[in-house]
């Protein structure tokens, strides 16, 4: 089953997490939730944080394992926050289970297909040989030589950890994602419909949603609302988490 952390008392909801990030993205969103009358419950997905590691890795085995952790916590009916690969898994995930999710929201990810755009980040992960046993720093050197944003660095090296004494590696599973992240781009299936209330939220400096996929949203979620955060990218709730936080609260409830 997935790794979580659970804070908070009342209605289930479910974060996840987007690709390359674990529970931890979410703490400060989360926490702020669990003292409004829900029970929060941020998920790391397969093959991020401390979840399990696996070949499998798609969006139809994400939306299961979705499920799985709602029957294993016997959660009947529940709310879900999904960022970029989260979302995606969010979408499918309330599609496929309808009778699971009460009301979904989505930020700053569609539902059509994205072409693989990973590229520079898993070179500059491939380029750390772990073998050398390097440090801290020198690890966020090597990234740093491939990704010049400091912000999605420190968003990468929130995933390094110490596997023992004097020896670095990260918690996701980056032999599977060289493999397989074509699967992160891939579309909604054309029949996954969801009729419950939605929120999509964007990032209005962000081109993960354009004016232009809104009636392909609407075709799989017809009971759908966009919001955008301006000024903010696709790490909008890192970016504007107090603005964030207002459209989704006021959704939810």
């Amino acid at each position: 089953m997935l790794y979580s952390k659970i804070e908070g008392e009342g209605k289930p909801l479910l974060i996840l997490h987007g690709f390359l990030g674990m529970l931890d993205n979410w703490k400060t969103i989360g926490t702020q939730f669990s003292t409004e009358s829900f029970e929060v419950h941020m998920l790391d997905m397969r093959n991020h944080g401390r979840s399990m590691q696996s070949d499998d890795f798609n969006y139809e085995i994400m939306a299961k394992d979705i499920y799985d952790y709602c029957v294993g916590h016997n959660l009947e009916q529940v709310d879900v926050i999904g960022h970029s690969m989260g979302g995606k898994t969010a979408m499918l995930f309330a599609c496929t289970y309808p009778e699971k999710v009460n009301k979904l929201i989505v930020a700053d990810i569609g539902p059509k297909f994205y072409p693989q755009h990973h590229q520079t980040i898993l070179a500059g992960l491939n380029a750390i040989d772990f073998s050398k046993k390097p440090s801290r720093s020198e690890v966020e050197e090597i990234i740093g030589n491939f990704i010049t944003d400091f912000g999605t660095r420190q968003f990468l090296m929130k995933s390094l950890y110490w596997i023992k004494p004097g020896q670095l590696a990260f918690r996701f599973n980056l032999a599977v994602f060289n493999q397989k992240v074509n699967e992160i781009g891939v579309e909604l299936p054309d029949n996954a419909v969801f009729n419950k209330p939605t929120l999509f939220i964007r990032g209005g400096n962000s081109k993960y949603i354009l004016d232009a996929d809104i009636d392909n949203i609407n075709v799989h979620f017809p009971d759908m609302k966009l919001e955008t955060i301006p000024n903010a990218g696709h790490w909008l709730h890192a970016e504007n988490p107090k603005l964030f936080h207002q459209f989704a609260s006021d959704f939810l409830k």
